[in-house]
């Protein structure tokens, strides 16, 4: 069963923001799912096997950071 993360990304505004971090974040191995909410923070990632440090590359990846 695939575990779920919830973390919270500092300077999301739009969905276009929401978009972005759920593009990079799907990339990392072992993770099979990713939603984001730009009105609260929320960045929550399901799957198996990945690092918080994975999470935090993709999302600096995408121009934000993980708080």
């Amino acid at each position: 069963m695939a575990d779920q993360t919830q973390y919270t990304v500092e300077g999301m505004s739009c969905a276009h923001c929401e978009a972005s971090i759920v593009e990079e974040v799907s990339e990392v191995p072992g993770v099979t799912a990713v939603t984001a909410d730009h009105t609260t923070g929320a960045v929550t990632v399901a799957g198996e096997g990945f690092e918080r440090d994975q999470i935090a590359a993709a999302v600096k990846e995408a121009g934000y950071t993980l708080v």
